[in-house]
Formats: C-alpha cells, sequence, structure tokens
C-alpha cells in the first residue's frame, strides 16, 4: 500500500467538500488480490440480495459487520485506512460495517439519492461522527455508474428519506432546490482509489448500462465515543485491532468461508431502507 498520512489540508478539504478522493492509496497488486478473490467468492456470492432501485434495476449488495480474517477484512483493518478515518474523526474508531456493491456490466441498478446518516441515525446513533471509505475494485465512470456526490451537502444536517423501489432517498423536489445551489461531482475513480465521504454528504449513482462491471468495497467507520445507545443490526463498540498494511497481500486470496456464513447479512436482517422513513 503507498503510504498516504492525511495533513491538515486533507482534512480541511473534508470539512469544506463532504468527502476526500485520494487516488491510488490502494497498490495494484492488493486491489488485483481483493478483485479476484470477490469475484470467485462463493460465499460471498450467495450472501448477495438485491434492492430495486425504482427504475427498473436491481443494485446487487453483500454486507457484513464485522471484519473477519479474510481479504476483506485486512483490508478494513489495514493500518492506513483506519488511521486515516481516525485523522478525519478525530480519535479512535470501530469497523460499523462493510459490504460490496456489485454493479454488474449491463444490469447494475442505480442508488437514489441519499446520505448513509440517515440510515444510521435510526439505528440509535447520536452524532453524525461517521466515515465511509469506499475502495475502487474496477474503474468507475460516468458510463458504468460511478458515484456522484453534491459538494458541501453534508452541511445541510440530516434530512428525510422516502422509500423509491426498495431504496430510501431524499424528496426529488428538494434535491432539485440542492442541486441548483450546490455542485454535484461524478467521481470517476480508478482502480485503488479511495473516496472518503462524511454521512450527511448525499449521493447516488446510475445505473450501468456499460459492458463494464463497477464493483466497489465499502467500509464503514463509526467513532468509538460515538457508540449507539441501542442495539440494531449494526454493531455497538468493538475495539478494532489494525494490521499493518503488508497484511493484505500476506493474507492472500482468503475468502469468507462456510464457517462465515452468519456473518453475512441476508436482506431481512438489513433494516436500512425501512429504517429510514420519516415517521
Amino acid at each position: 500500500m503507498p503510504s498516504y498520512v492525511l495533513n491538515q489540508k486533507h482534512q480541511a478539504a473534508y470539512e469544506r467538500d463532504g468527502y476526500l478522493l485520494l487516488p491510488g492509496f490502494f497498490a495494484a497488486p492488493e486491489i488485483a488480490l481483493l478483485r479476484e478473490s470477490a469475484q470467485h467468492d462463493r460465499v460471498l456470492d450467495q450472501a448477495s440480495f438485491g434492492r430495486a432501485d425504482g427504475e427498473g434495476g436491481v443494485v446487487r449488495l453483500s454486507l457484513w459487520n464485522h471484519p473477519t480474517d479474510t481479504i476483506y477484512g485486512a483490508i478494513a483493518r489495514s493500518r492506513s485506512l483506519v488511521e486515516a478515518i481516525e485523522t478525519l474523526l478525530g480519535g479512535e474508531v470501530y469497523h460499523y460495517h462493510s459490504k460490496m456493491i456489485m454493479k454488474d456490466a449491463r444490469v447494475g441498478g442505480a442508488w437514489a439519492w441519499h446520505q448513509d446518516y440517515g440510515y444510521w441515525y435510526q439505528n440509535g446513533v447520536l452524532f453524525p461522527r461517521l466515515c465511509s471509505a469506499f475502495i475502487a475494485i474496477d474503474p468507475c465512470t460516468r458510463e458504468n455508474g460511478c458515484l456522484q456526490v453534491i459538494r458541501a451537502s453534508h452541511l445541510l444536517g440530516r434530512l428525510d428519506h422516502r422509500l423509491t423501489g426498495d431504496q430510501a432517498g431524499i424528496d426529488p423536489e428538494r434535491i432539485d432546490a440542492i442541486t441548483a445551489r450546490l455542485e454535484t461531482v461524478h467521481v470517476l475513480m480508478a482502480p485503488g482509489d479511495l473516496l472518503l465521504f462524511h454521512p450527511n454528504t448525499l449521493h447516488r449513482s446510475d445505473q450501468n448500462h456499460s459492458a463494464q462491471p463497477r464493483w466497489s468495497m465499502i467500509c464503514c467507520y463509526n467513532a468509538a465515543d460515538n457508540d449507539p445507545y441501542k442495539a440494531s443490526h449494526h454493531p455497538n463498540y468493538t475495539p478494532l485491532h489494525k494490521l499493518d498494511d503488508d497484511a493484505i497481500l500476506a493474507m492472500g486470496a482468503r475468502q469468507f468461508s462456510a464457517a462465515d456464513t452468519g456473518a453475512l447479512m441476508d436482506a431481512g436482517h438489513d433494516r436500512s431502507a425501512a429504517s429510514t422513513m420519516a415517521r
């Protein structure tokens, strides 16, 4: 892994824009190992489920709460990644959950405009002191449905969500007003690039109509002192044991095993969409 140490300039950009793009954060051999492992992981594939986008498409994903002793856990616990998150959040963090987004060629669905804290607020997380780490496994282009973010939208605070298909998103009238005032950015990424974004940053993606897949892994972290006040389908504070960055390649193509089946959520346990509805 290339050595990335965040500085005050990085932190200022994150606080201003609500996201931070770090090109080449993971080395090519690390991403090649992650891609090979994920695409041939039968347990990961069998645990995947779909979320209809309300536009005729379906997004496929797998979701798990604890890092596990796999290539995915080596990524999520890698020292450079965790310490980058700790710099942005100002102290110790723990692993809230990870997911593999499988936006397959020609069939991968869209995501509606939403905030992650729209989900997590309902889980008893009091403050928006979380961060998502989006890791590009494949190239992310306009054609295959790259992530889009609205710059500085985290400053709007938490917004109400409503269901669109199986997903919870922001009211279109409000989105029109927001995008008229704030800049929408298509985040073009190469494999190994890392995007860190605030839980109130509005983001979405288009369907993948291209011949190229757009797989990505997203690791989400919560500040240790932001422990949820109630139990939910994501964990309360659990100490995160960092691994030196060279543990990624040392782990090899260690996929999920049958013993990890219980660690992966099924669609019935992932209540994120339903839990975001305004009450």
